[in-house]
């Protein structure tokens, strides 16, 4: 079950999980974008029809309705990539109360998995994040912020530690689950698509391909389970990042997990 699968990273997982045999259900939030990407994913499955659900992560109305779609639907799910993200230019809050670019990225993912707790035992939860800056800043405690204080990609950064700090406390909490998040590297998408930086998402000449960033995902969401480290972040390289940032520590994953249970409550 990928999220954000009507395009870039998450169209391009959806199509290699579809060519491996698997059944795949795809999430998005456009119609348009998704008609096509239901097209692209039966024909790299040879003609199986893929699941589709149209959702928008800003809204957890739409999320808890995709999570009782997939219960009624699919008693197991193997593998549920939370892929979907955006960089929102200006502060705003959703109609849940929440800063948007903490709901998109990293709320809806959290509630997302709880809600679907017990279709992934024995799965894995993959998570794209983002390689920490140095001096990425979260406030577990205030995942609202304000209106003075937004900066985009700070705010972005922001909500992909988030999505770290989740795949640790996930491991903690549910051993069962096999919970990992990951840096796509550098990747030609529509992230920017309502900022300035559209153009570097776009033309940046070193940017990898959706294909190439897909594969590892895909290699996270199918590697045999002793080779991997429950709770861990791995690089565009596929290798396991030891250190990271202070911010990630026991301490936090915890304070950001009660955070995000009061948050989509």
């Amino acid at each position: 079950m990928v999220t954000g699968a009507s395009s870039g990273i998450g169209l391009a997982a959806a199509e290699q999980f579809a060519a491996r045999g698997s059944q795949v259900v795809v999430v998005g939030r456009s119609e348009q974008r998704l008609a096509v990407a239901q097209d692209r994913v039966r024909a790299a499955g040879q003609g199986r029809e893929p699941g589709l659900f149209r959702a928008d992560f800003e809204r957890l109305a739409d999320v808890r309705a995709l999570a009782q779609h997939l219960r009624d639907t699919y008693p197991k799910i193997d593998v549920l990539v939370n892929n979907a993200g955006q960089r929102v230019p200006a502060y705003r809050r959703t109609v849940d109360g929440n800063e948007a670019t903490m709901q998109a990225n990293h709320l809806g993912h959290f509630l997302l998995s709880g809600l679907l707790r017990e279709q992934l035992r024995g799965g894995r939860i993959t998570t794209t994040a983002v390689r920490p800056a140095p001096n990425v800043r979260l406030d577990p405690d205030d995942l609202t912020g304000s209106p003075q204080r937004y900066r985009s990609v700070p705010a972005y950064q922001s909500t992909k530690a988030a999505n770290v700090l989740f795949a640790m406390e996930a491991a903690r909490r549910w051993p069962d689950i096999l919970s990992v998040s990951f840096h796509p590297g550098l990747v030609r998408t529509n992230i920017g698509a309502d900022t300035p930086l559209r153009y570097f998402f776009r033309y940046a000449p070193f940017l990898t391909g959706p294909h190439t960033s897909a594969a590892r995902l895909l290699r996270l969401a199918t590697a045999a389970p002793g080779t991997l480290h429950n709770g861990g972040f791995y690089s565009d390289a596929g290798t396991r990042h030891q250190r990271l940032p202070a911010l990630f520590t026991a301490d936090n994953a915890a304070r950001l997990w009660a955070a995000s249970e009061q948050a989509v409550h």
